[in-house]
């Protein structure tokens, strides 16, 4: 077995150093070294999207990429989308549209709709069907989070005015 690995990236606005084997996916990193539980494991093959993060901007399968391949990056999880116990827009959106039922797809849902709503606050219905059609959920159905993101834009383009 090789030594661990030091990598140093950004989480969630804070910087932290860990030491990992080369082949730990930066969703066993999150989840189990720095005790990030937001981000699920479902497939492990990229499929599902629950393990969707956000680095640099992009919503990423955290199953499939290294922790290593993080050196220097930013990574949002679901737990950095909020800085204080307050649902954010997004979140109280999916709350009211019942966008979420066993609720185990929906923190890569929330960062897959917010990655989507930074960039393209404006986008329309089939936009977001497109973006989100990685990301699956056996509960509820698609339409009260279609719903729910539509609604969210209004919060995302208001804060690109600001």
């Amino acid at each position: 077995m090789s030594e661990p690995t030091k990598t140093c990236f950004t989480v969630n606005g804070k910087a932290v150093e860990v030491a990992v084997p080369a082949r730990m996916t930066l969703a066993d990193c999150l989840r189990h070294t720095l005790r990030l539980t937001g981000t699920h494991l479902g497939c492990e093959h990229g499929v599902c999207g629950a393990c969707t993060v956000i680095v640099n901007g992009d919503a990423v399968r955290s199953c499939l990429m290294l922790a290593v391949q993080a050196e220097g990056a930013s990574v949002v999880t679901v737990e950095g989308l909020s800085n204080d116990d307050a649902l954010t827009p997004l979140q109280a959106s999916f709350r009211k549209h019942g966008a979420l039922q066993c609720g185990f797809c929906t923190p890569g849902m929330i960062t897959t709709a917010h990655a989507l709503l930074s960039e393209e606050h404006d986008c329309d219905a089939d936009r977001v069907r497109e973006v989100l059609s990685g990301n699956l959920c056996r509960c509820t159905g698609y339409i009260p989070i279609i719903e729910a993101v539509l609604d969210a834009r209004a919060t995302y383009r208001k804060a690109r005015e600001d």
